[in-house]
């Protein structure tokens, strides 16, 4: 068989409909029962990321796939449940099934000496299979391993809980707790409101500002802004201005709701998308404070002097990037940014692609789309790769780029802007 592919969610399943497309043969390996990814988690009950007050962010007319629209009946936002039906029904019309293994975990992709891939997987029966491929493409995620910081002082102490989001479910498993959720990101904000109807008092702990954007300026969703030609007419600095003074207009300064101002400009990093945790601090269901300074039995203490009593702490402080079936260290360099040839070929690794690995403002669907297209042409001989050194140039000048702009971590190297990563792609014809 010509291509494992690894992963059956969003970016799987548009990496499997664009080899089909071209006739290649490949197999899929899923360690869930279905397809799906995170959006089928928190209905099944299974651990995240994921809880089930998850929507989409990304407006569903750009999050759907090209050719498969989601249903007029969901709403402009859909839910998690509607997610996930929605891409077991993309899997069945597109005729995916049939390659694909579920409740199969690889446990091991290394490069032979004759530069075939061996890939050992396991079933739910326990039993493991030793297979090669020519091509391996990694779709799986990367939200994998929770990110928790150094304890607190008198954390031994604590006589609450303490828990990453990733083993968040539903706010009402806190109903009438006091609960502090650390953290500003997107899982943050959506769990505090959550907590917010369900715990006795919901306080959101942030040590650092964030840019906070709601789904729509000007009756605009994010999406349709980062696709529309005005947009991305404009430099950087005229498009920080233009959501900076956007943003003052919609909701004022941050200060004012009890947080703090970030210390950057917008897209200097991540950004956060929420249309409700504003309103649920103006409406008292949500409580802002600086970060943890110490614990001490069950009295959280803030680094402003400030006290609470908790029964329970969310770590709401992100994940770090694991594939523990690859090489140490892949696809990450020395310094932890991420090293890929238009963010999906490894250079010194050849046969070996990623798929989604991305952070766009607005909806990636697109882009895991037009990567699994050049993939697809790749595989099929059509596109060559340039030499190792070209390839190597090309991520040095990509990386010079994000440190610029963001610094370089993990995290930054996997930013990109829409339109201009879309006509990067579309470059090789």
């Amino acid at each position: 068989m010509n291509v494992c592919v690894i992963g059956a969610g969003l970016s799987g399943l548009a990496v499997m409909r664009s080899l089909r497309a071209r006739g290649i043969d490949f197999v899929c390996l899923e360690k869930d029962p279905d397809v799906g990814g995170i959006w089928r988690r928190p209905q099944a009950g299974e651990r995240g990321p994921g809880y089930l007050a998850l929507h989409l962010n990304s407006a569903k007319e750009l999050t759907g796939y090209t050719g498969f629209p989601m249903p007029d009946s969901l709403p402009l936002y859909p839910r998690h449940s509607d997610m996930a039906a929605y891409l077991r029904s993309f899997a069945e019309r597109s005729g995916l099934y049939d390659r694909i293994e579920l409740s199969t975990e690889v446990l091991s992709v290394r490069q032979e000496a004759d530069g075939l891939w061996k890939v050992v997987s396991r079933d739910a029966d326990g039993a493991e299979t030793v297979r090669r491929f020519a091509h391996v493409v990694v779709a799986s995620g990367h939200n994998s391993e929770p990110n928790m910081p150094e304890p607190p002082p008198g954390a031994d102490s604590f006589g609450g809980k303490i828990l990453h989001a990733l083993d968040y479910h539903d706010g009402r498993d806190f109903d009438g707790q006091r609960v502090v959720v650390v953290g500003l990101g997107a899982s943050a904000v959506d769990i505090a409101a959550d907590l917010s109807r369900h715990a006795a008092r919901t306080v959101l702990s942030v040590r650092r500002g964030l840019h906070i954007v709601p789904k729509q300026l000007f009756g605009l969703t994010l999406d349709q802004i980062a696709n529309a030609p005005w947009w991305t007419r404009m430099t950087l600095a005229e498009q920080r201005r233009f959501v900076e003074q956007a943003l003052l207009v919609a909701r004022g300064r941050l200060a004012d709701y009890g947080l703090p101002e970030p210390d950057h400009p917008v897209f200097a990093s991540a950004v956060t998308i929420s249309d409700e945790i504003l309103s649920r601090i103006r409406h008292g269901a949500v409580i802002p404070r600086p970060a943890i300074g110490s614990l001490s039995g069950n009295e959280v203490r803030f680094t402003d002097g400030s006290r609470e009593e908790a029964d329970a702490i969310v770590y709401c402080t992100g994940y770090r990037m694991a594939f523990p079936f690859l090489p140490a260290g892949w696809p990450t360099g020395p310094h932890g940014a991420v090293e890929l040839y238009k963010r999906v070929v490894a250079p010194e690794l050849p046969g070996l692609y990623f798929i989604g690995l991305v952070r766009p403002v607005g909806t990636i669907t697109r882009l895991v789309e037009a990567q699994s297209d050049w993939l697809a042409r790749i595989v099929a001989g059509e596109v060559s790769l340039p030499s190792r050194q070209v390839m190597r140039a090309e991520i040095d000048a990509h990386l010079g780029g994000v440190a610029e702009r963001y610094g370089i971590s993990e995290g930054s190297s996997l930013q990109v802007d829409v339109v201009p990563y879309l006509r990067q792609l579309g470059e090789d014809g």
